[in-house]
């Protein structure tokens, strides 16, 4: 073949540009790698060695990754933080009861799968749901990858929580296919219709409308099937007692003393020694936990039993866990009002 002065001067000019371009991309990919922080090239290696992921692939995904101080300032304020009377109204309103009433209607048979299938009422579902995503409409908009990196590296409360929730994350993805970048979530990582953490939704997650995958944000059955799986692998008790209110006698001034924050220890028999009881009739030997809520201008006593400490597993706030339970009696009472 001919080749004039013209054509070897192009060829060798493309030829050391190649070679540029070439060093150039070594050199960029190994600044990526030493710009690194040291606790995340740590978490790198323990995922290489424990899950088989690439190096190169995971230096990548984390030079990608965008750090929010804004998650931060968030999760240090969290709105269980605010007094009772200011946290419930948020959530026990007419409009999320009315809505959980539709909900429910849309979903009825899916709900009443999920209560026989694995014990727990239609309505404690809905107002799960209801609670952590006004029934699908709110499931967040942060990336998930952003917010549990964010969290896991500049989030020293709870670093360890979110490395492993980090963990999780990049099994999930992988296990499904999904592009690590496409999942949006919670400020936290919680991601679809329940807000499942990564370590949830691969244990928990179930696929309920049988089309072969598990899609928390796609699939509101397999939101309703995976939440009823989570309750009553956390050990709900089907037909038990959640809350009740209690009546504290003048002068008794025993709940810092019996105060245990969600798990349920003491036998109502104890509690009545204290001057505690409860508002409906249940056997002494039952164990409860003492809750104090503040109001404005009074203060409510409840008791909660094992199904309120196993909703507190969802999420460990007292307030999370009555506002699901009193919004659950809500739904329940305007829907059977609106029966024939």
């Amino acid at each position: 073949m001919y080749w004039s002065n013209k054509n070897i001067c192009t060829s060798s000019h493309t030829t050391l540009l190649l070679i540029i371009g070439l060093l150039s991309f070594c050199y960029s990919q190994s600044v990526i790698a030493e710009q690194l922080r040291p606790e995340i090239k740590i978490f790198i290696s323990k995922m290489v060695k424990n899950h088989g992921f690439k190096e190169h692939n995971l230096k990548k995904i984390f030079n990608r990754i965008k750090i929010k101080p804004s998650i931060i300032k968030t999760i240090s304020r969290p709105s269980t933080s605010k007094p009772w009377y200011e946290y419930y109204p948020v959530f026990i309103n007419q409009k999320r009861i009315s809505k959980g009433v539709s909900f429910w209607k849309k979903n009825a048979k899916t709900l009443k799968r999920a209560s026989k299938e694995f014990g727990i009422p239609s309505e404690i579902i809905t107002a799960l749901i209801g609670v952590e995503t006004y029934y699908g409409k709110q499931t967040g908009g942060h990336r998930v990858l952003n917010a549990l990196t964010t969290l896991a590296f500049n989030y020293s409360r709870r670093a360890n929580f979110f490395r492993d929730e980090l963990e999780q994350y990049l099994l999930l993805t992988r296990e499904q296919g999904t592009d690590i970048f496409s999942i949006k979530g919670s400020y936290a990582g919680a991601i679809g219709i329940p807000q499942f953490m990564p370590s949830s939704y691969r244990k928990y997650a179930v696929d309920f409308d049988n089309d072969g995958k598990i899609d928390l944000s796609g699939s509101t059955a397999d939101a309703i099937g995976s939440v009823a799986n989570y309750l009553t692998s956390h050990g709900w008790e089907i037909d038990g007692p959640t809350i009740t209110r209690a009546e504290v006698s003048d002068g008794s001034n025993h709940y810092e003393t019996l105060k245990m924050k969600r798990k349920p220890l003491y036998t109502i028999k104890k509690l009545k020694k204290f001057g505690i009881t409860p508002s409906i009739n249940i056997h002494n030997d039952r164990k409860s936990t003492l809750i104090k809520l503040n109001n404005k201008n009074h203060t409510e006593y409840w008791l909660g039993f094992n199904n309120f400490y196993v909703i507190t597993r969802y999420n460990h706030s007292t307030y999370y866990a009555m506002s699901v339970l009193l919004l659950s009696e809500k739904i329940r009472a305007l829907r059977d009002s609106k029966k024939p």
